[in-house]
């Protein structure tokens, strides 16, 4: 799994890249927290890359959307899509992730 942060405006997009699972999710979790301890206020997660997500996977998003919650600052998750979408609709956590479609609508909804 390959991270990439890029910037719109005082936003922060983090482009994940490959498969989400037991032995990487963890990078995610640790950037977003460093990114937290630097005032970070604005994330968007780009899944647009990701092909794969297992529990652990699944995990580290929970984790980071409850304490992006819990801060009361702002997230979206963008670009879902096949095996990952339907992961995310099994376990019934379609209403708990803020979902956008597109970055566009991502960062529409983290600005709201």
């Amino acid at each position: 799994m390959e991270l990439k942060i890029r910037k719109n405006g005082d936003i922060y997009i983090i482009d994940v890249n490959g498969e989400m699972d037991l032995y990487n999710s963890y990078k995610l979790k640790e950037l977003v927290m460093k990114m937290l301890e630097k005032n970070v206020k604005f994330f968007v997660i780009n899944l647009e890359q990701v092909d794969y997500i297992d529990s652990s996977g699944i995990g580290a998003l929970i984790y980071i959307c409850s304490t992006i919650k819990k801060m009361n600052l702002r997230l979206s998750i963008a670009n879902i899509h096949g095996s990952v979408k339907k992961v995310i609709e099994l376990t019934k956590l379609t209403g708990y992730f803020p979902i956008a479609n597109s970055i566009e609508d991502a960062l529409q909804m983290v600005k709201e």
